[in-house]
């Protein structure tokens, strides 16, 4: 346990950030339960430290409803989110783990692929009110590998990585799907298209169809994916776009 307002604390904490990011070569920093301190401190360490970047891990929880299932206006969630950045710094390089998106994407895949176009039209995570702040996620050391608190459905991992790597925000991805799991080679192909073709944190997106069994978006006019086990979609792919990745109930045009 330590003391955040202790003067000393912080000066040497500073102090062991700099020494990470001149000496050892660090250049950004993740902030593991950052719930455990407020943003004020977290702004503290970021302004005195200079990353290039910086990632809080704010994981609370969904709001449910009696069903069990995720509500579909999360805003209170994302909301959480958003404040840590803006208090952190909005304009610097503070980011904040898109727990919003992970969750509705954990449901959204077994066949409710109409939770993933909120009340206003776009994304329902932090991706639909500020993406560039918003670092995507399908699982991490927590919710998935031998700790398994939050997991993402096992035989539905790709359609959750062809929306994140294909959508706003900046996407992760999770060591063990990639050198553990076979799926090296499906991810890669996906995170090349989207170096190819220029989607960023910030690129526009546009839900063309969400229902409970086809999940379609155009992300910059350039790239088009769908989830979900759906296979009539010809008509609505605008002329000119190519089947270029595709897997279990998704592909990428």
């Amino acid at each position: 346990d330590i003391d955040h307002l202790n003067p000393r604390v912080q000066k040497e904490l500073v102090e062991w950030l700099n020494w990470l990011r001149t000496d050892v070569g660090f250049d950004g920093w993740r902030f593991d339960f950052a719930k455990g301190y407020s943003a004020d401190v977290a702004k503290i360490y970021v302004d005195r430290s200079e990353p290039s970047f910086a990632v809080a891990e704010i994981w609370t929880s969904l709001a449910y409803g009696g069903d069990g299932k995720p509500n579909l206006n999360q805003d209170p969630h994302r909301q959480e989110l958003v404040n840590w950045v803006n208090k952190v710094g909005g304009s610097g390089p503070a980011t904040t783990f898109d727990f919003t998106t992970k969750g509705i994407l954990n449901v959204a895949v077994e066949g409710e692929l109409w939770r993933l176009r909120g009340t206003d039209g776009k994304a329902p995570g932090m991706i639909g009110w500020w993406p560039a702040k918003a670092v995507t996620f399908v699982d991490n050391h927590d919710t998935g590998s031998t700790q398994h608190m939050w997991p993402f459905p096992s035989d539905r991992v790709m359609q959750g990585y062809a929306y994140t790597l294909t959508h706003p925000g900046t996407p992760c991805i999770f060591y063990d799907h990639f050198f553990d799991w076979g799926l090296k080679e499906e991810i890669d192909r996906l995170v090349s298209i989207r170096t190819r073709q220029g989607i960023h944190s910030e690129s526009k997106l546009q839900i063309m169809e969400a229902d409970a069994d086809l999940y379609l978006a155009e992300i910059d006019g350039k790239v088009i994916v769908k989830l979900g086990p759906r296979y009539d979609v010809g008509h609505l792919i605008p002329e000119g776009f190519k089947v270029v990745a595709h897997g279990n109930d998704y592909a990428v045009w």
